[in-house]
């Protein structure tokens, strides 16, 4: 196959890859640099973003140099990953996070990897920076990303990443090390919200307990006989059946811009502008009015309101400036400042979490 690999299916509103993965057409499939792509090779690895996709996901450090260097880090990166995983409505199967570079096995449910991908590395980035009084790239390039057949690859994949630190010979084994999914899906920790262990433990069972017992099994044999999964790697970028990989192929669609997207396909969790203003107004005991109305030095309450009516609303620049009264750059100085606050503050992100996430959607 030569030339670009982008065709439109004008018949069908949707289509099943293999039974397994459905692509809704105008999804977005997104075939980055896909006319370099040539028989027997390509010149750099595609980057595949569609409804539904399922990916392992690096990124390493530059010159392959440590990202962490102290467990606050360690943590900050954790916190980073969990708001990405919460903004972006992506699905975290497994993750690990090593010296210098971490591995993620990430379900989406809109075409936005790239999105998500570029709120983890540069706002982590930044703390990092901020913290070690450093400047410059901390990862090396993006990030690699290979789209996976789900039922066929997933569970094995889990085993792999949580396995991370016994092929580095960090520890014996996966429980000892505290920086992976492999304790929460172990049933060793509590599973943080944004975690997704579901899908995993339903491969060994529907009772939970019974269940967590033959995932620690399975890991444990992984230990014994270490698997491959990368041999079976096509492209670069497919780890499934050569079906499967025709029809990601066969079926995808012109690249999409973000803005291109409407909006309830990026993101069908958006919340109502009037909502998340109701929220915030009762949140902090003021009115619509007081919330809505421009001063010189905004309140917490209309900080909060800004933040919202952005990432939970999904409101542009140009909606929340004209709402508040404000200037674009105006907006965006409120929310990188609520940004910067959430990234330093666990209690205040604990809060906001509980007010405009959980009590929003309910």
């Amino acid at each position: 196959m030569t030339g670009s690999i982008v065709r439109r299916n004008k018949t069908r509103k949707s289509l099943t890859l293999c039974g397994r993965v459905k692509l809704r057409t105008g999804s977005g499939l997104d075939f980055a640099n896909s006319a370099r792509y040539r028989a027997g090779g390509m010149a750099r690895p595609l980057r595949l973003a569609f409804a539904g996709g399922l990916y392992h996901v690096t990124a390493r450090g530059n010159e392959r140099k440590a990202i962490v260097r102290q467990d606050n880090d360690r943590a900050r990166f954790v916190d980073t990953l969990a708001t990405m995983v919460d903004r972006y409505q992506v699905r975290c199967h497994a993750w690990v996070l090593m010296d210098n570079h971490y591995h993620l096995l990430l379900e989406t449910p809109s075409p936005n990897l790239s999105l998500a991908l570029r709120h983890l590395n540069g706002v982590y980035t930044q703390a990092f920076n901020r913290r070690h009084r450093r400047v410059g790239h901390l990862f090396q390039g993006r990030f690699k990303a290979i789209v996976v057949e789900k039922e066929a690859h997933l569970l094995e994949l889990c085993r792999y990443v949580v396995l991370n630190p016994v092929r580095a010979g960090i520890v014996p084994h996966p429980k000892a090390y505290p920086w992976s999914s492999y304790r929460a899906t172990a049933g060793m920790a509590t599973a943080p919200a944004w975690l997704t262990v579901d899908w995993i433990l339903e491969q060994f069972g529907q009772r939970r307990g019974v269940a967590q017992d033959k995932y620690r099994q399975f890991v444990a044999e992984g230990i014994q006989e270490p698997t491959r999964p990368w041999e079976h790697l096509v492209g670069q970028v497919y780890l499934g059946s050569d079906a499967f990989v025709r029809d990601v192929q066969r079926y995808g669609t012109r690249q999409m811009t973000e803005t291109e997207i409407p909006r309830a396909q990026r993101d069908p969790y958006w919340l109502s502008s009037e909502k998340v203003l109701a929220r915030v107004a009762e949140e902090f005991g003021v009115s619509l009015n007081e919330l809505v109305r421009p001063t010189r030095r905004p309140s917490e309450a209309r900080e909060v309101a800004f933040y919202g009516l952005r990432r939970w609303a999904g409101e542009r620049l140009s909606e929340v400036a004209r709402r508040m009264g404000v200037t674009y750059s105006a907006v965006s100085r409120r929310v990188s400042a609520v940004e910067r606050r959430l990234a330093e503050d666990r209690r205040w992100r604990e809060r906001l979490a509980t007010f405009l996430v959980v009590k929003l959607k309910t």
